[in-house]
């Protein structure tokens, strides 16, 4: 909220050079910025009373989004990386992927292994829990298991993250 928009009774008036100007009313805070040809800006609506600041609305609006800018540079972002397995993979394979997890893993990424059944394969769910277990085996040495081997529908699904 800013100038005329700022209807409290009493706030806690910051100037323009940060000094505290004390508490007052919102009509003599309007006052004293319009005499200094500055905006009267609410920047603690929740505090009791609420602070305002004497300031420039445009230089006030530009620090606060670049503030906003440097928060989201220094934010880390996770995304989930997908692995594909076949329940009739290859032990040479089957360490093919699993590097390539270890190499999200190691970049900060979750990591999701899907292991798809087909057809007649949906008769050998052991046999593809055993592969997803010994994908786990490979991985022990970076990676915990999120979430343990689990059957949904056709496809067998396993999460890791990297340990800490």
């Amino acid at each position: 909220m800013i100038n005329e928009q700022i209807r409290d009774k009493e706030i806690r008036l910051i100037g323009a050079n940060g000094e505290q100007l004390g508490i007052m009313s919102s009509r003599e805070a309007y006052a004293l910025a319009k005499e200094a040809e500055l905006d009267l800006i609410k920047i603690a609506p929740t505090a009791k009373p609420p602070v305002c600041k004497i300031t420039d609305f445009g230089k006030f609006r530009y620090e606060q989004l670049r503030r906003e800018k440097e928060a989201r540079k220094k934010q880390k972002t996770m995304e989930v990386k997908e692995i594909r397995l076949s329940p009739n993979i290859d032990d040479n394979d089957l360490l093919t992927k699993a590097n390539q997890a270890r190499k999200f893993l190691e970049h900060g990424d979750k990591v999701k292994a899907t292991l798809k059944f087909r057809g007649r394969e949906m008769a050998h769910v052991q046999s593809g829990k055993q592969i997803l277990d010994s994908f786990a085996e490979k991985l022990a040495d970076i990676a915990v298991v999120d979430k343990a081997a689990k059957l949904e529908g056709r496809n067998m699904i396993m999460f890791f993250t990297q340990k800490k």
